[in-house]
Parts: structure tokens; sequence; C-alpha cells
């Protein structure tokens, strides 16, 4: 996009030596001592770009003429030449730098007049491609050229304005120019102008119509107003990419700890399961070994009763006369051998006996070794239950925090999904108004104080991202408020704070409206000029005193967020710049003494 650049401002007098200041392509920094001229040379930018009137310091008595040099867009040079108390212009195709003495190429008039084409805000419009732009200047709808006056006031900050009252956007802040105002910042942030009013339709077609475009506008106001967050449709649908990447990365994990989770489970249960089986076996045993014990006197008393019996038989055994102990047969009905068959059968049914109840004694034993196995299994289980217990514990320690995690995920995305519902549907409602303009279904162009929310998100990134640059603290979540044409940062108007902090807050404004522009090839003058940025800014202390002049961490990252700005810069202030940008920008210091450069005029004119 077409941009101007400041090349050099000279004050020439007959007979006296030139006062002269050199701008570098990028960064120029004046400072030094009060009093030697540098707001005046600032006073004098503006007054050499269209500004009314210029009131002279006792130092140029003498000199006659002010030159301001630039370079226009085609690269080629311009010489303005203006005289103190002028309202003519004399411009010169050539860098001029002594006194003037040839025949000017053209003249125009310093002051706009958008029935004359010979203003010199027309010139440079023509130049940058702007003379054809109109602006809103009041509600019914009127419109009128954009002025050069409109733009410099948004790249030239004198002190006054800096750390004034009347918030950055607007140039004089009373409510006959406010609308032309409004309507200019949406000029430069949407590179769109406002049309001429068509007067086609009769007064109840108007009527219906502005009705429809004012709902329209109310039902904008009331969805922005919903909105948690300045970032634009892009910037979400980024973030909204970046919560679902998490939310993958994240849910792997915590499936993985669930499966390990659900096995340590199903494990403990299958120790759980098996303790309960040894339990019950347990029991039995005990309740048998219980009634065994009671048995074994019982068994042993038979087991001593039947080796008697069969002791007393083998005696018995030996009798030769009368009735047979065994069977009771008597002597003639018995056989030779009977005795000693008795005896035989005896000890066989005693010893058949004896075996049977000795068999009970090893089912004892068994049922002893039995038990003591299950109670050391028993132990065994019990501790294989507790480290279950612990390993379920940790997992769920796990589970607990990467849910947390994904929790906040879930609910970071459905922020983010209701942010872009709400931009998507206030896109459609800016689309249904565009569609009525278009249409000719009003007379009224769109209200010059409504910019398109993405639109303003954008903004309110640079200008974020600036003053994070800067390091400026307790300035987060700052935005432009375009319905009330204010600045706002950490929960507090521009206005509501110490003069300081208006000062770093309108050069923010400033520097971040050049590069948003810049960035995105949208028009400007291509130059912002700055009278005393941060020179009164210093670090917050309890008291809230933020006005006394002191360099801070803020001075420093101003400066070196300045050495990368993508246009043309001049900073005018007291304090010393950091080392670094003394050895990398154009820098002029005023000593206010003998020693260096005294100040803008030559000293010997002091």
């Amino acid at each position: 996009m077409s941009e101007l650049q400041l090349t050099h401002l000279t004050y020439c007098g007959a007979n006296l030596p030139p006062a002269q200041i050199i701008f570098g392509p990028e960064l120029t920094v004046i400072y030094g001592a009060s009093n030697t001229g540098k707001s005046f040379i600032v006073k004098s930018i503006e007054y050499m770009l269209g500004g009314a009137d210029l009131a002279m310091v006792s130092e140029g008595a003498g000199y006659t003429q002010i030159l301001l040099v630039l370079l226009m867009p085609d690269g080629s040079p311009l010489t303005l030449l203006r005289a103190p108390d002028s309202n003519s212009i004399f411009l010169y195709h050539a860098d001029l730098r002594d006194f003037v003495m040839g025949t000017p190429d053209a003249s125009v008039t310093a002051v706009h007049n958008a029935r004359s084409r010979n203003s010199l805000s027309i010139h440079l419009l023509r130049a940058l491609g702007l003379d054809e732009v109109l602006i809103r200047k009041n509600e019914a709808g009127g419109t009128r050229p954009l002025a050069l006056s409109d733009l410099l006031h948004l790249s030239l900050v004198t002190e006054n304005r800096m750390v004034g009252d009347v918030p950055p956007v607007l140039r004089t802040g009373t409510a006959t120019t406010r609308t032309a105002e409004l309507s200019v910042m949406r000029f430069l942030l949407t590179g769109e102008g406002d049309p001429a009013v068509d007067t086609g339709l009769n007064a109840g077609q108007r009527r219906v119509h502005k009705g429809q475009i004012q709902l329209l506008d109310q039902l904008v106001l009331d969805l922005s107003s919903k909105l948690r967050t300045q970032e634009n449709e892009r910037q979400l649908r980024d973030r909204l990419i970046r919560i679902r990447t998490a939310l993958d990365e994240q849910s792997a994990p915590l499936r993985r700890v669930n499966e390990s989770h659900r096995e340590a489970v199903d494990s403990r249960m299958e120790a759980a399961r098996e303790l309960a089986t040894l339990d019950e076996r347990l029991t039995e045993v005990s309740d048998l070994l219980g009634r065994f014990k009671l048995l074994e006197a019982q068994y042993r008393s038979d087991l001593d009763r039947l080796a008697m019996v069969n002791e007393a038989g083998s005696i018995l055994g030996y009798f030769k006369v009368g009735t047979c102990p065994f069977c009771g047969a008597e002597r003639e009905h018995q056989q030779p051998s009977h005795r000693a068959e008795e005896t035989t059968q005896l000890h066989t049914a005693v010893a058949a006996e004896a075996a049977k109840t000795t068999a009970l004694l090893p089912t004892i034993a068994d049922l002893e070794g039995e038990h003591t196995a299950l109670i050391s299994r028993r132990v065994e289980a019990q501790s294989d239950i507790g480290v279950w217990d612990q390993i379920i514990t940790e997992l769920e320690g796990g589970i607990a925090a990467l849910r947390s995690d994904v929790e906040e995920l879930v609910e970071e995305r459905s922020v983010v999904e209701r942010e872009l519902e709400l931009q998507a549907r206030i896109a459609e409602l800016d689309d249904k108004r565009s569609r009525l303009v278009g249409e000719g279904a009003v007379a009224t162009p769109p209200p010059t104080q409504h910019i398109p929310t993405a639109t303003v998100g954008d903004f309110d990134s640079i200008l974020q991202q600036t003053l994070n640059a800067w390091q400026v603290p307790a300035a987060d979540h700052a935005e432009y408020d375009q319905y009330y044409a204010e600045i706002r940062a950490g929960g507090r108007k521009r206005i509501e704070c110490g003069q300081g902090m208006r000062a770093v807050l309108h050069s923010a404004f400033t520097t971040a409206l050049a590069r948003f522009c810049m960035d995105r090839d949208l028009h400007h003058l291509g130059f912002v000029v700055l009278d005393s940025p941060v020179v009164t800014y210093r670090d917050p202390e309890p008291d809230d005193i933020d006005d006394v002049e002191l360099t801070s961490t803020v001075v420093d990252r101003f400066y070196k967020d300045m050495l990368s700005f993508p246009g043309q810069a001049i900073i005018v202030e007291n304090g010393d710049p950091p080392t670094k940008v003394l050895s990398e920008a154009v820098t002029y210091h005023f000593t206010g003494t003998a020693s260096g450069r005294a100040g803008f005029f030559p000293s010997s004119m002091h």
C-alpha cells in the first residue's frame, strides 16, 4: 500500500545557518534536556502537514522558511515550503535543504477544502490513492471526502495529546466530529470507506429498512457482549485444533491407565475370590480337625483294647481241656487243631480291626498339613490383595490427574465452540445487513462505530502483543472499545489511568494501528511520530503513582520493540535511550549546554 516517509525538517533564514533534523528511514530518536526544541520539532511536522498554526519559539527568530521533505509513494522527493503564519505551501519536486530562492513547481493551501482541488491534503491523498475515499460525517448518513488531518492525528501524537483525556482514536473529542473520527478508524481497520447516501427510496421504505438495520445492529451488539474472548475466528479455530490435538494426546494415556486399572481390579478380585475359597476350606479343615481331635483319644483306646484282645487270644490258645474260649464248643465237638485255628482267626480279626482304626490317624496328619498350607497361602493371598490395592490407588490418582486435564480441555473446547458459534451468528447477521445495504434497502450506510467483531479482535491482538512486548504490568485484556471509542487494559479505561499509563496506552494504540495496517497492506501514512511516549512512566507502586519520571523496564522494552517497527518511527523523549538504540537508530542528543548539540536551533542563536 502507498505510504509516505519523512526525510528531513529544516528551518532556513537569510544569513542564518539552517536548523535541521534528518530522519532515518526506520527509527529516529531525539532525546535530551527539556526546553531544547524537541517537542517543537513534532509541532513543526504537524504544521507542515496542514496544521492550523505554529507558536514560534524565541530561538526561531529570523527563520522565515520551513522545509519538510517527503519521500512520496513512487520514491520521488517532494519539498514542502511554508512560512510561519502562512496558509500557503509551495511544492518542489526535489530534496531542498537550504534557503530556497527558486520558483515552486506548485502552490497549494494548507487548509483542506472539499470544494477546492488545490489543498495539500488533496495533493497528498491523491498520491496515496485516497482522494476518492468518503467518510461519514453525521448520523443522518451524510458523507465528506477523507482529509489528511483525519489520518495525521493517528500517526503523529503531540505531548499534550499523549497524556490527554481525549481517546487516541478521536482528534478533537467534540460531539460534532465524533462520527467522522469513528468512521476514519473503521476505514483504516477495514479498508472500506462509507458509500454516498442513496435517497431514492421513499420515506416509508427508509423507515422500515432502517428499523431492520437497527434491529440487526442491536442483535450484533447483544451477541458481541456475550463474547468472552477477543480472539478472531481464525485464532479460535487454531486454538480448537490445538485443544483437540491435546485431547487426543491426553485421551491415549488415560485409556491406557484405565485399562491398567481395570486389569488391576480384575486381578484384585481374582485374589479376593481365592482368599474366600481358602477361608471356606480353612473353615472345613478346622472343623474336621476339631472333630478328629476329639476322636483321636478314642481311636488310640480302641487300638490298645484290640492289642489286649489279641494278646489274650494268644494266651487262651494254650489251654487243652474244657470248653473252647473262642467259640464255646465242648471238648467232644472240637477237632485236634481246633484251638490253633480259632487263635489264628482271632489274630486275623484283631489285626483287621486294628488296621481300620490305625488308617484313620494319617487322615488327621493330612488335615493338619493341609491346614498349615492353607494358612500360608492365605497370608500370600492377603499380601497379593494389599499389593493390588496399592497399585489401584496409584492408578486412580493418575486417572484423577489425567481426567482433570481432560475435563479442563473439554471445558475449554466447549468455550471455544461457543465463541465460534457466536461469531458465526454475528457474521451471519453482518451478512444479512450487507445484503440489505447492497440491495439498496436502506439509504443509511452502516453505523460508523460498527467494525466487524473479527476485525476488532485482530486489532486487539496486535495491541495486546505490543503491550506484552513492552512488558507493561497490569495491562492484560487490552482492547479497543469501538462503541465508546476508548482503550481498555487491565480492566480500566485509559481515561481512568494516571498520565504515565495514558501515555503508554496512547503510544501502544498508535504503533499497534500502524502495524495492523502495514501487516495487512491497508492504508496508513507510513510513519508514526511520538512525543514523550514513556518519559512519564514508571513501574507501579503501592499507592498507584505511575506518573513520575523514571526509566524502567517498560522504557527499555519499548525501544527494543520500536527497532523492529515495520514503518518509519520518530521518537521524542527526555531520557536517554538504551545503548542498543544509540548504535542502531538515528539519534540526536540535545544537551541544552555549550557541549554537543544544544538544541534544534544552532547554539549561536541561543
